[in-house]
C-alpha cells in the first residue's frame, strides 16, 4: 500500500506527515532520514491500528503543483 507524506522544511530540519492517517508524523535533521523515520511511523500506525481492531484506511490523497506565476 502506498500513503502521500508531505515533507516540509523546518528552522531545525524536516517534519512529514500524511493527510489520510491523522496524527502520523515524524521528524528529523535531514530529508532523507525524515523519509525513513516516517516509512516506520506509517508502518507502525498501520500496525497500531490493525491491533485496536480499526479498519486501515485507504489513501485517498493525491498531489499536483499549481503554477501561479509566469
Amino acid at each position: 500500500m502506498r500513503y502521500l507524506i508531505v515533507i516540509e522544511k523546518t528552522v531545525t530540519g524536516y517534519s512529514a506527515s500524511s493527510p489520510d492517517l491523522h496524527g502520523c508524523v515524524a521528524t528529523a535533521s535531514t530529508k532523507s532520514e525524515v523519509e525513513k523515520l516516517m516509512k516506520e511511523a506509517v508502518e507502525f500506525h498501520l500496525e497500531g491500528l490493525a491491533a485496536e481492531g480499526y479498519e486501515i484506511p485507504q489513501s485517498r490523497s493525491h498531489s499536483s503543483w499549481l503554477k501561479v506565476f509566469p
